[in-house]
């Protein structure tokens, strides 16, 4: 393995960053303390990922001699080559049209789709004083932590790495203690009402038959 002009490109760390957790924080406007929490540990698994992307590829040099081994003939340090389960999976082609990649543009997709919805109904009804329980929020209690746990399994997809692999399930327990704090405190405020709304309305995988709460 030789150094490689595919990495330490730290304007395009900086510029996808930034890109990834304005579109994150535009769909959701952070305003409690538990939002800015969500935000932040889904801005740090993308500050990793691009890191390795395009900055220091870390994964690649500790996994170095089994690569070398495994995959002789095989640049790591080329960028295409970067999409470990490309090679992993022995794909052949180009890596950004293999089927990984389109799952993971797809799940990255709907994931940011998922958080644009969920944020719209969520935002009305913190501007009345309801409950969200409308649109993506009908089909299941945590539309928008799920949008987050989409985007980041859609770039493990295409770009794996040791920390960001190690973050995400973390990251995922993070969400759903969030989220029974935010069902707590939603217990607190509508009693009977969010109870009913628990009872019919799963917390994660989504009801495609939507319920209709008239006195919320």
């Amino acid at each position: 393995m030789h150094e490689h002009e595919s990495y330490g490109l730290w304007v395009l760390v900086i510029l996808n960053s930034a890109i990834f957790i304005f579109f994150a924080f535009s769909f959701t406007k952070p305003k409690t303390q538990r939002d800015w929490r969500s935000l932040g540990a889904f801005s740090a698994f993308i500050v990793a990922l691009f890191t390795e992307m395009y900055g220091f590829p870390l994964t690649i040099y500790f996994l170095s001699g089994w690569l070398a081994e495994k995959y002789p003939g095989v640049d790591f340090l080329a960028h295409e080559n970067g999409h470990l389960l490309h090679t992993l999976f022995g794909f052949e082609g180009n890596a950004h049209f293999d089927p990984l990649h389109i799952a993971s543009n797809v799940l990255i997709v709907l994931g940011f789709f998922l958080l644009a919805s969920a944020w719209s109904v969520l935002h009305k009804a913190q501007q009345a004083g309801t409950l969200a329980a409308s649109g993506w929020y009908a089909r299941m209690r945590h539309p928008q932590y799920v949008a987050f746990i989409l985007i980041m399994f859609g770039f493990l997809l295409q770009w794996p790495t040791l920390p960001t692999v190690l973050m995400f399930p973390v990251l995922v327990v993070v969400y759903m203690r969030l989220a029974e704090r935010e069902e707590q405190a939603a217990l607190q405020e509508f009693g009977d009402i969010y109870r009913q709304y628990m009872d019919s309305t799963p917390a994660w995988i989504p009801s495609w038959k939507a319920m209709s709460f008239k006195n919320i």
